[in-house]
């Protein structure tokens, strides 16, 4: 990261150490395109320097695309998407082995509609099953957050049903992270790949083994929703402070989240700064005369 800066002038706000955490697995070109569009935005928005906000957009271009701003969904869409990115990210917020949430948007990035963006603490080598089953429980906490406030679900939460289903099966069948089956590895792996696809991986049990792995998965995944329901349910009013926010400013920081997660911001007080901040614009920008022949009170300006 140092090399890559260069002589890019770099704001007080920016914390290379936190940065080196949200970049791992970078490679160095992607550091240097980071670092190039973080220059960029700063440019472009007449800023002496870098900032934090610099950097955070920037990273997240790099990892999901350039926001498509084009792309304006309808307010059903966006309502839908609020819910479903509130959902992972209030979930994330109560299960303690979770990252931190850096980011959350409904601003659609490549193929996304929305995003929630979490970082780790520290890089670990391995993951506990607890870890494991509390991923699920995020994972399912879009389809669950679209439940919880709409209910209904929707076709949304594709994505995150396949990746929550592939982690439960390795759980099952690879890592024996299973109570039911137990400690024991099913199918085989020779490395034999054609096409990027797998046609490797050899099965050596039974459809009666078939069958358990299939009911284990099921149900690690099913019991990882009702967690996600559980939570949201006893936090909704969470939930629902996150899904207005992101409807009306369509994307919140870390510092905000934790806000509205412990009921500092809302859309309302947001609103209240706004006013207040234009009103005091406004007012400084009056030229009021003042006659030498009034009171010391003449010239100020009143608000209500």
């Amino acid at each position: 990261l140092k090399v890559h800066k260069g002589k890019k002038p770099i704001g007080p706000d920016v914390d290379f150490h936190d940065l080196a955490k949200d970049t791992q697995g970078f490679t160095g070109a992607d550091l240097e395109n980071l670092l190039n569009e973080a220059a960029i935005l700063a440019a472009r928005a007449n800023r002496q320097a870098i900032t934090a906000a610099d950097i955070d957009e920037a990273t997240m271009k790099v990892i999901a695309g350039p926001e498509k701003r084009s792309h304006i969904p309808t307010a059903s869409d966006k309502k839908i998407t609020a819910y479903h990115e509130a959902g992972h990210a209030v979930a994330a917020y109560h299960l303690p082995t979770q990252d931190r949430v850096q980011q959350v948007s409904v601003i659609s990035r490549g193929m996304a509609a929305g995003m929630t963006w979490t970082r780790p603490d520290t890089e670990d080598n391995h993951m506990s099953r607890t870890k494991l089953l509390e991923n699920i429980v995020m994972l399912m906490g879009g389809r669950a957050g679209e439940a919880t406030a709409l209910d209904d679900i929707c076709t949304g939460a594709s994505n995150d049903i396949e990746r929550a289903t592939k982690l439960a099966k390795n759980m099952v069948t690879r890592w024996g992270l299973s109570e039911e089956l137990g400690p024991v590895a099913y199918g085989s792996d020779n490395d034999e790949v054609f096409l990027g696809r797998d046609y490797g991986h050899v099965r050596d049990y039974s459809d009666e083994v078939a069958a358990r792995i299939d009911a284990e998965v099921r149900k690690l995944v099913e019991e990882g929703y009702e967690r996600a329901l559980a939570i949201l349910s006893e936090n909704r009013g969470q939930l629902e402070s996150l899904a207005q926010f992101l409807l009306e400013y369509e994307k919140v920081n870390e510092q905000e989240f934790l806000q509205i997660m412990k009921g500092e911001l809302t859309v309302e007080s947001r609103r209240a700064e706004e006013e207040a901040k234009r009103r005091k614009t406004a007012a400084s920008a009056i030229d009021i005369p003042v006659d030498d022949s009034a009171d010391d009170n003449a010239g100020a300006v009143q608000e209500d």
